[in-house]
Order: C-alpha cells, then structure tokens, then sequence
C-alpha cells in the first residue's frame, strides 16, 4: 500500500458539556476501502463532518498528501478530493442524470454564460457513468431510475469533481439483496482505480465482504482496529458495545402456551393460489423467514386488515374472526410494526406524546375533549419501560434515532394491550447497541404472553430471537423448523423450495438465489 492520503492524528471535538470525540486517528491510504462502524452516538457523524470541513476539531491535526492543517475547510476539503455519498440522497427528480451530476457547475455555451451546453454536459457524464457499469445513459431523467442507480449517479457526482476519497454514509440501507451486491462491485471498482472509500453501514457482513481494514468508535473513542481474518461481524459488535450480542439472545422462560393465533388455508392477493396455515401460541416468537417476495410482508398486511384475504380463514382464541380492516384487528388485539416505520407507523412532525396515544385517542378524552394529563403520563410511562432516550415526550419524532423512533412505535401498541404483535424487519436501519433492546423487548413481551410474529431478512436475528421458525417460499409455509433444527442451511433450503433435510450445497444455493 502507498502512502497515506488523509491522516487524521489525536482529533478530539467538545461541545458545551459533550464530548463527541476523544483522541480519535484515522489514516486512508490511496485504493483502500475503510469499514467505520459503531453505534449512533459513538462519533461517526462527528468524524465525518470534520474531514468534510463542516465542523472544526477542538484539537488535533489533518494530514492531506503529508501537508499538516489544525482544520479543513468545506472548500479545502473538496480541493484535496474529498466527497460524500449520504444516505439521503440529493438529486433532482425533474432532471436528467447529467444535469444532476453537474448540478450547479453547468458547462456554458460559448454564445451566453447564461445557456446550457445540453451536448456538452451529456459528453462529459458518459464516461463518468460508464466506469461505473451503470446500465443508464447520461441523458435518461432520473425519475426513471431505481434507488440503487440513483446511488450510481451520487458516485458519479463525487467523481466529476475529482474525488480521491468517497464516503459511503449507509449506501445499502435501502437496496435490495441484488442492489447491494452491485453496489459493492462499483465499490470494488472504485478502489482498483485508485479512489479511497470510508464505508460507514450498520450492515456489518457488507463491511466484512468489503473493508481493507474496520476502525470501531465508541462513546467517541477509537476501540479498535480491524484487519484481515479478524474483521467479522461478531468481532465487530464485541468492540461495537463491549460485549458479545449472542448473549442476548435469552431463550423463553418457560413453554409457549395456547394458540391465540391460527391461520388456516389463508391466501393473500399477490399469491392467490396458495394457501397459508399456521399457528402462534400466547408466550411465543415466530420467525417469518423467507426470500424477498415470497410473502411474508403480504402475509402481515392481511392478518393486520390492510389487504383482504381472498380465501382462508383466521382464529383469535380459536374462534373464527372477521378483519376486513386494521380497526378490526385492532380490536381483537392484533397489532403491526411496520417494515418502514417513517412513512407507515409514525408522524414525524408530531412530538412522541401524540405517536404514543395517536391510535387510542378515545380513551384520552373527557367529555369529548381531549385529556392531555393523561396523554402525557401514558407517553411518559411508556418512554421509562422502553427507555426512549429523549429529553422529554414533546420532542418531534424526526429527532429520534431509528432504535428510539421504533420503539416509539412500539409504545403506541403496548399502550393498547396488545394480544398478538406483527414485526416486520424490526431492526432494519438501527445499531447493534439498538438491536440488542429491541430483542430484549420482544423476548419481555412473549414472557407477558404475547403471541409475536417476527419477519425479519437477518439470519442470525431470526436464528437467535425466534422461539420457532416458519419459511415462506413463493407464497406458502414451505416447512418449520423448532429452536433446535433451525440453521442458515435448513432455513435457505426451505426458502429456495427444497425439502427441510435436502443437502445443498453453499454453490448450489448460491446458484439458485441468483436465479
């Protein structure tokens, strides 16, 4: 490896009361992809916003091409080649894939500063696309990309103005499996180039396929530093929270109980032809495995009443039951997280106290008007049990992480009593530290006796949480699996339609997720 392109020395970064970072190095070499995980808090951001010029450092020293700087600039930060990829995108829908790499910096006409070259412009994108192996044309408008091309074209964006180092802020977070596997080719790429790569992600078996080497921060200190054979996701969250996430996977207490749930023969519209049976029991949790599109997020929207079943029945208690709408489940107890928390289980502008009680607003109420004390101490009863870390229960939903907004959304239902809780991707977008109090949360539950139904696409949270496991493949129950059966190779064989005790090889199943 050549020289170091970048090296930050000792930075440390104090706000009034807080410190964000405590003696922190880090140093990037030319062609090198560093993994730079940690739960939210541990300093990322704050790291970041430093080498970006964005945020001065209280003391240390940045390193550029063996030049020494007390702080960069947000200018001096883009001239030494330094660009970010964010996890919100920032492109223009009503523009072409051009016009948004060069937003801002348009090549003119030589007639008038103030035309457009169009032909121009589109010249210079085209080579900048192509080495990306994107499968678009420079002239396409960008409405009509995918999530994961429009990633594509940020990595152009950062190209166009000459980057040596890109960083990567949770590129993955919304990709699919086939997606995310592009985009880590394009990353791949980048580095046989010579571009530099910071890849932040909570996603740690992506940073294990494609980090050099992992620098782990918490609590805003350096804790470790990771290469070769000992960058593994396990190895990651030891360093991450100071101890080893397996050891809060707590079995149940005792043996599930009664059916409370019981699906028989239910078919949903996007698979009208099979039928799905299953049962949950008070006490227990179910593991909803599967491969994307087999069903299972459709599966939930049909129990919950969101979409009708077109044949089949359900069982509350084992009586037969009606839920042509989430009121309806609502009413017998049936409750669901949704896979997207942002958009379809909270009010983002509203202030926790208003996400807690938004779905039982009646009970809040004295004679027609609302009971604000008693709103506040349900909210306030439900931020202590779930430890929501919040000032207090007026702040906005947007100003909470993605752990605390889901257990927000949590509270909403435990407040109602729940009798049977739907999780879909429950962990999605969170940290390993977050992760941890969800499953604590959803294994407290199952020993009150609720019956829960987790969908989940991490093997090892559905491995680890579930109680038993059921997998879906393309639309049905393919097989089930109890605690002591259930493993990556038996629950992939069921997802890819092979037989529970098939042996298939890691090349074969390889072959026909490819498929």
């Amino acid at each position: 490896m050549t020289a170091n392109f970048i090296e930050i020395v000792d930075i440390s970064k104090a706000y009034t009361g807080v410190i964000a970072l405590e003696g922190v190095s880090l140093d990037v070499a030319p062609g090198e992809v560093v993994g730079l995980v940690g739960e939210n808090g541990a300093g990322k951001s704050t790291l970041m916003k430093i080498l970006g010029g964005v945020v001065a450092p209280t003391s240390g020293t940045i390193s550029v091409d063996g030049a020494g700087h007390d702080r960069l600039t947000v200018r001096s930060s883009m001239a030494a080649g330094v660009a970010f990829v964010h996890q919100e995108l920032n492109l223009f829908d009503n523009l072409t894939v051009a016009a948004n790499i060069f937003i801002g910096r348009e090549p003119r006409r030589p007639i008038s500063r103030w035309l457009v070259d169009e032909r121009r412009m589109t010249a210079m994108a085209s080579p900048l696309i192509e080495q990306l192996g994107a499968e678009f044309s420079a002239d396409t408008p960008l409405a009509l990309l995918s999530l994961a091309e429009r990633q594509l074209v940020e990595i152009a964006k950062a190209l166009s103005l000459n980057a040596r180092l890109i960083i990567m802020d949770e590129p993955t977070s919304s990709l699919t499996t086939s997606e995310t596997e592009r985009l880590l080719n394009t990353v791949k790429r980048l580095r046989t180039r010579g571009v530099s790569i910071i890849f932040i992600s909570h996603r740690l078996a992506e940073v294990e396929a494609i980090a050099d080497r992992v620098i782990v921060l918490r609590d805003g200190k350096r804790v470790a530093e990771l290469k070769g054979a000992d960058i593994t996701p396990a190895n990651m969250i030891r360093h991450m929270i100071g101890r080893d996430l397996r050891t809060l996977y707590r079995p149940p207490r005792g043996l599930p109980g009664q059916p409370i749930l019981q699906l028989q023969g239910l078919r949903t519209a996007h698979w009208p032809t099979q039928g799905v049976d299953l049962t949950l029991r008070r006490g227990e949790i179910v593991g909803l495995a599967g491969l994307v599109g087999s069903g299972r997020t459709e599966l939930a929207m049909t129990i919950f009443g969101l979409d009708r079943p077109l044949a089949g029945s359900i069982a509350i208690d084992g009586r037969p039951v009606s839920i042509p709408s989430p009121r309806h489940a609502i009413s017998h107890g049936i409750y669901l997280v949704p896979e997207d928390r942002k958009r379809s289980g909270l009010v983002l502008e509203f202030p926790i106290v208003n996400n807690v009680t938004l779905a039982s607003l009646p009970g809040f109420s004295r004679l027609g008007l609302p009971d604000r004390k008693a709103e506040r101490g349900i909210a306030e009863q439900q931020r202590a049990s779930l430890a929501i870390r919040t000032p207090n229960v007026d702040a906005e939903a947007r100003s909470l992480s993605g752990g605390n907004q889901q257990k927000v959304v949590l509270a909403k239902w435990l407040s109602m009593s729940p009798r049977v809780l739907i999780f879909d991707e429950p962990t999605r977008g969170i940290d390993v530290g977050a992760k941890a109090e969800i499953y604590q949360l959803l294994r407290d539950l199952s020993d009150q006796g609720v019956g829960i139904l987790m969908i989940s696409s991490d093997m090892e949270e559905v491995i680890g949480v579930s109680d038993r496991v059921a997998v879906m493949h393309e639309g049905r129950i393919a097989g089930e699996l109890t605690r002591e059966q259930v493993s990556e190779p038996a629950i992939m064989a069921l997802a890819v339609g092979r037989a529970r005790d098939d042996e298939i090889s890691q090349e074969a199943l390889e072959g026909e997720l490819a498929t």
